[in-house]
């Protein structure tokens, strides 16, 4: 009887701890599940749709100069970095043969004004006019003369004008930012002496649009610009250009290129890279959710609200949409609470 007792008291025992052991897994699962199942509320709010890109910081205004012939590099006043002005002398070519030229072209021309002096106050007796001349010979010939001195005076000028190409001068005030023959004293060519200067005044941030967004950016339209060098510290300005011909990004997508202007602070360098958020749409006093807690299937666009220690499915409308939001027309009011993520662990 005594080893019968025991032999129950013990099966007692262990069943009893197999039950609790059972239950506990159950409420720590539940517990698990609920954990997994994140929420978000429903906020009343001022909108703001807008169509995101990323690109980087250019100058609106730049040049690029160089010397319209090849020729001994005698004189270099700018160096990178340097400040200039508008019609400021930025480097020169050897002039010396220019120079020689002109005054020769000037020598023709006074020997061509004597010639012509000589005949028509000489011969022919102060005729100016070739219409008044008593021959078609005079008449001729009084023409070509005139030709000829306007040859003399032409050659003098592009002469002068090659004296004038000699010397390099950038037509905006800015910042050099390219020299490419930095030292003087050799001899060189167009493209190996390039000279660009940009105005910092006219920073733009350039972006590339999809196509099928840039029919709601205007010009005008406010953006946001947040530059990798100053992640916590964004630029805000408004759209100044938006370009009329297409191009194909590096994936073959259709983009426009956008221009921003913003107003920068002199630490802000050409060709930054950034994001920006041109914003296109705003709406006051609406709800919104994340759109993370909207669902689509098929045509029915819902949400699941938690109604005390359940989840319902909702079925919302919804307006406008940016990246991270959406505007509930109907379906949802503020306070309430939308999931987010966990939507597998959501009770069937």
């Amino acid at each position: 009887m005594t080893k019968r007792y025991i032999a129950t008291l013990a099966l007692a025992g262990i069943l009893a701890t197999g039950g609790g052991g059972v239950a506990y897994t159950k409420q720590q699962q539940a517990v698990k599940t609920v954990s997994t199942i994140q929420t978000a509320v429903v906020r009343r709010t001022n909108f703001t749709k807008s169509i995101a890109s990323s690109g980087k910081t250019k100058a609106a205004r730049a040049v690029e100069l160089k010397f319209q012939t090849s020729g001994k590099l005698t004189w270099v006043g700018v160096k990178e970095g340097d400040r200039v002005e508008a019609y400021q002398a930025i480097a020169q070519l050897d002039s010396r043969e220019v120079q020689k030229n002109l005054e020769k072209v000037l020598r023709d021309y006074s020997a061509q004004r004597n010639d012509f002096e000589e005949m028509w106050r000489v011969t022919y007796k102060g005729i100016k006019n070739p219409d008044s001349a008593l021959t078609d010979t005079v008449k001729r010939i009084l023409e070509k003369n005139q030709w000829d001195l306007e040859k003399a005076v032409l050659d003098v000028e592009l002469k002068h004008l090659s004296l004038e190409y000699s010397t390099l001068i950038t037509p905006i005030t800015g910042i050099v930012t390219r020299v490419d023959t930095p030292v003087a004293g050799i001899n060189i060519t167009p493209a190996t002496a390039v000279f660009e200067v940009v105005d910092p005044n006219s920073l733009v941030f350039e972006a590339s649009v999809d196509e099928v967004d840039v029919a709601a950016i205007s010009l005008g339209s406010t953006a946001k610009v947040t530059l990798d060098a100053y992640p916590s510290a964004p630029f805000f300005g408004t759209v100044s250009k938006i370009a009329f011909a297409a191009k194909t990004s590096s994936g073959g997508a259709t983009v426009f290129p956008v221009e921003v202007a913003v107003a920068t602070a002199s630490a802000v360098r050409i060709g930054m890279n950034g994001d920006v958020a041109i914003h296109t749409e705003t709406q006051s006093d609406v709800f919104v959710v994340p759109i993370e807690a909207v669902r689509e299937e098929q045509k029915a666009v819902y949400v699941y609200k938690k109604v005390g220690n359940t989840y319902k499915k909702t079925t919302v409308e919804l307006g406008a949409r940016s990246d991270g939001e959406a505007v509930v027309t109907s379906g949802l009011t503020e306070g309430d609470l939308v999931v987010v993520k966990g939507f597998k662990d959501i009770p069937q």
